[in-house]
């Protein structure tokens, strides 16, 4: 139980900075490109309580993690724990912005940007911190580089409502657009089945290993 709490306490802070931080990015763009609609909601916030949906960001990965860590079963393994989950999409009202098509290009860039930006910060925090006492803040620096990792290239992915659909939607000439965005509504079965059969870990394994090798020989010790 002690190790459980020890994990959920260094992977907390790095996770509610890279999902709020990733929210608010995509609001404060979509305003600076004229649409409203987040910050009205209260939604270009740093206040991590504005984005987090209490099913996909605390239920479902606390469940996950319990499961595949075997915590169930009475043997936790914290090398065998991962998870899975979602915050509360920032509302933006494509139709308003200046240049629809064209600035929802920016507007879906911007989260995964952060999350680019946030891996580098933790990655500089760990290069000055590794080794040295105590090792909690060097771990949860890890952590932070990992979770910026994974939703870097999970929401780069050009599957609708993902971030890299919706740049594949700015990108695409209009009538293929069109037909692009229709599959939005399957977006979510098809992240199930490829997490479920294991294609996801094979897309995002080796972009993310190249990822971490690269930010840790910049900055890592």
């Amino acid at each position: 139980m002690s190790l459980i709490i020890r994990d959920i306490l260094i992977w907390a802070v790095p996770v509610l900075l890279a999902i709020t931080v990733h929210e608010a990015a995509h609001g404060y763009v979509a305003r600076y490109f004229g649409d409203p609609t987040a910050e009205r909601a209260g939604r270009i916030s740093l206040d991590p309580f504005r984005h987090i949906d209490p099913v996909g960001t605390v239920i479902v990965p606390l469940c996950i993690f319990a499961l595949s860590s075997g915590f169930f079963f009475g043997v936790y393994d914290p090398n065998k724990a991962w998870t899975f989950g979602w915050a509360k999409p920032v509302p933006v009202d494509f139709r308003r912005l200046r240049n629809p098509k064209a600035n929802m290009l920016w507007v879906a860039a911007a989260g995964p940007f952060a999350n680019l930006v946030m891996a580098v910060i933790w990655a500089m925090i760990f290069g000055l911190i590794a080794g040295k006492p105590p090792k909690f803040f060097a771990s949860m620096a890890a952590a932070g580089i990992y979770i910026n990792g994974v939703l870097l290239f999970l929401n780069l992915l050009p599957v609708p409502p993902l971030d890299g659909g919706r740049i594949a939607v700015s990108l695409l000439p209009d009538r293929l657009a069109w037909k692009y965005a229709r599959l939005e509504p399957f977006g979510f079965p098809i992240l199930v089945i490829l997490m479920a059969s294991g294609k996801l870990g094979d897309i995002l394994g080796p972009l993310l290993n190249g990822f971490l090798s690269g930010l840790m020989a910049l900055f890592g010790r």
